[in-house]
This record gives structure tokens, C-alpha cells and sequence, in this order.
């Protein structure tokens, strides 16, 4: 039986923590250093498998613009890391970046919307859904769209008719009002 001394023993122990160390918290670390702060925003390093780093990215285009990166961003990489990744994927799968808030409910009701017309009795109710030809479906929609637009005012700038709502909120129809932006 052999004896070790203490220094040899700790040193062995030393080793494996080294083994056992995980890599991918050093690359979080200084992942924005090697990538850039621009692609560091667009990115996130998820995991490390059988030696390939898993990042991923806000949109498909990031991806094949840093996949062709990649042997850099390798190279810079392992000059930090004490083991060597063997190569770096890049996807949108798994993206959440970590400032997103999550999509807040939607508040209000339809009748809040400026385009809101009421309740619009006199409407005549759908008629069967099959039409004989395309004219009389169109024909049916025409006489439909009069009989909801009438007594609306028109707008000022196109002359259509117009919900009074967007009217007070933009001043002309919801059309001419994108067409401003």
C-alpha cells in the first residue's frame, strides 16, 4: 500500500473541482467582452453539451450573422475558458431576453375603440353564406356596407363615410390618418 502525502492528495482534489467546474457561468461572465455589448443584447448562452455552446438568439438573422463568426468567437472563447469548447450553435430556440416584460392584458372594451359603431339594429342579418356567383356575394356586401355607413359623417379629406370617433380623435378617417405617419 502506498502512502500519499497530503500535498499530492490536494492537488488530486484540486484537479477534479477544476473537472467538475462548470463553464458555462465564466462564459455568461464575459460573454458581452468576446461578442460585442450590440450582440450581447441580441444573444444568451444557455448551456454547455458534450463541449458545444448552445446560445440563443433574438431572430434567425442574428443567428447566421454570428454562425459566421463562429471559429472567432470560438478562438476568444477558449483563450478564457480552462477547458475547450469544441463548437458554438447559435438558434432562436430558447430565446427570452431577460428584460422582456411579459405582454401586459389588454384593457378596455370594443366600444372604447374610435372605429366603434354601436349596437346597428337596422342591419339587415347575413343572409346564407353560399352565393350563386362572386357579383351577388359582392353585390350583398355593397348593399350591407350603404346601410352600416349611412348617416356617418364623411371625411374631411377623402370624403368616406367615417365613425364620429376617429373623427374626433384624428380629425379625418383611421386611412388618411396612417397615411399622415
Amino acid at each position: 500500500m502506498s502512502w500519499k502525502s497530503v500535498n499530492d492528495i490536494l492537488g488530486f482534489l484540486e484537479q477534479q473541482a477544476r473537472w467538475q467546474e462548470q463553464p458555462l457561468p465564466k462564459v455568461l461572465h464575459f460573454w458581452a467582452e468576446v461578442v460585442g455589448v450590440v450582440a450581447a443584447k441580441h444573444t444568451q448562452p444557455l448551456v454547455i453539451q458534450r463541449d458545444v455552446l448552445r446560445v440563443a438568439t433574438s431572430s434567425a438573422a442574428w443567428a447566421q450573422n454570428l454562425a459566421f463568426k463562429r471559429q472567432i468567437i470560438l478562438l476568444k472563447l477558449n483563450e478564457k475558458l480552462p477547458t475547450p469548447l469544441v463548437d458554438i450553435r447559435f438558434s432562436t430556440a430558447g430565446w427570452q431576453h431577460p428584460s422582456a416584460t411579459p405582454p401586459q392584458p389588454l384593457t378596455g372594451s370594443p366600444q372604447e375603440h374610435p372605429s366603434y359603431l354601436g349596437n346597428l339594429s337596422n342591419v339587415p342579418p347575413d343572409a346564407s353564406p353560399t352565393r350563386e356567383n362572386p357579383q351577388s356575394a359582392f353585390g350583398l356586401w355593397a348593399e350591407k356596407m350603404q346601410v352600416r355607413s349611412h348617416g356617418l359623417p364623411l371625411c374631411p379629406q377623402c370624403q368616406s363615410p367615417t365613425p364620429p370617433g376617429e373623427l374626433q380623435r384624428w380629425q379625418v378617417c383611421a386611412i388618411c390618418a396612417s397615411k399622415q405617419f
